[in-house]
């Protein structure tokens, strides 16, 4: 039974982590993003996140954005510096159409920084991405 169930590879939906300004508190802040670079709305998109090593893990932090329009992105969540210092992997599933997807998106120990940015798909930032 467990074999009839095909879950398809996914393609152009990205995490990405970007640095930006926190206009209240005058701080830089690493915030985590989900980009769709796909042609189609995700649908009941569901992200539990979470951080680890071999000595700390983080309990799970879970959120649900219901639509996530074609060529859009969404804000995530605010990573603390001290989770940017364990492994943080975002668990996504969401829906195109009636098909489900999911996929683990893994930035490792200490890659989260400044000497890892790069240009991010549809967002006018650098970042660090996870395809």
């Amino acid at each position: 039974m467990k074999k009839d169930i095909k879950i398809p590879e996914v393609k152009d939906v990205y995490i990405a982590v970007v640095q930006e300004q926190h206009l209240e508190y005058k701080t830089l802040d690493w915030n985590a993003y989900i980009i769709n670079n796909t042609d189609k709305d995700l649908e009941t998109v569901l992200i539990v996140s979470q951080g680890y090593n071999d000595n700390k893990m983080t309990p799970p932090m879970r959120h649900t954005i219901s639509k996530l329009p074609a060529r859009s992105y969404a804000k995530v969540e605010y990573l603390q510096d001290k989770v940017l210092e364990l492994n943080n992997v975002f668990k996504v599933t969401f829906f195109e159409g009636n098909q489900m997807f999911d996929k683990s998106y893994t930035f490792r120990k200490n890659t989260i920084n400044t000497k890892a940015l790069q240009k991010l798909p549809l967002m006018q930032l650098k970042g660090v991405l996870v395809k």
